[in-house]
């Protein structure tokens, strides 16, 4: 047994990082690990200067996703030139001011597809192996009280609602996410999710290869790892959680 978070993603968008081919920037079907190390180490108060810190927390971690509600895609097409003036600068969650250093981008216009989930509901139950810094008292606390704003995958995609669900215990993360009940506004029947490759959990199940994972000493996405995947059945919304 073990301690457990239940996230909840819910927002009008959000993008979960797929292999960007080209000027395509695709969107995978559960958020990766990555992306949650990522999102938690915002939470936490984190920069990329802490590279150490985020790559130990996103080797610790536990992950299992469910998609409660598919949504729709969408793909959001646009052109730009980066080098006009007031494009120059934007501005970090962190509420400071950061301007672009250059490299191809800079010039000329540029064409874009950027991949969305609308509308979407993704449940997901976040564990630690071993011990270390961060604990998952310390995501806890993280989560309810964030240290800047969070997003989901991109800066445009906040969230509707605070993510964080519950904390319980469990046997596994697939277990955990078993038994998260589901989104009140859930789509009916059995859910896609994927867990950990080494956890036991419904079958039929598969394992697949995901990418999703990032070196973050050289800010560059990397990696190969296995996952299972497969449907799980929740239990109904009535449920409620502590």
């Amino acid at each position: 047994m073990g301690d457990f978070l239940l996230l909840r993603f819910e927002a009008p968008l959000m993008a979960f990082g797929g292999v960007l081919v080209d000027h395509r920037g695709f969107t995978g079907d559960h958020p990766g690990r990555s992306l949650v190390a990522g999102l938690l180490a915002n939470a936490m108060g984190w920069d990329h200067a802490d590279q150490d810190r985020i790559q130990a927390l996103q080797d610790r971690l536990r992950l299992a996703s469910r998609c409660d509600r598919a949504g729709e895609r969408l793909v959001d097409f646009h052109t730009v030139d980066l080098g006009q003036d007031f494009l120059l600068q934007g501005w970090t969650t962190r509420g400071a001011a950061e301007g672009r250093s250059g490299g191809s981008a800079r010039e000329g216009t540029h064409i874009r597809e950027r991949h969305y989930h609308a509308d979407r509901v993704q449940t997901l139950a976040i564990g630690l192996d071993g011990s270390g810094d961060p604990d998952l008292d310390d995501l806890d606390r993280a989560l309810q009280a964030p240290a800047r704003p969070l997003f989901l995958g991109r800066k445009a995609c906040l969230p509707s609602r605070p993510l964080r669900l519950a904390r319980i215990s469990a046997a596994s993360a697939i277990a955990a996410l078993q038994g998260a009940p589901r989104h009140p506004h859930a789509d009916p029947g059995l859910l896609s999710a994927w867990w950990p490759h080494d956890e036991a959990g419904p079958e039929p199940s598969r394992l697949e290869p995901v990418y999703d994972e990032r070196d973050w000493h050289n800010q560059v996405h990397t990696g190969r790892r296995l996952i299972r995947a497969g449907i799980i059945d929740p239990p109904a919304a009535e449920v409620v959680l502590a």
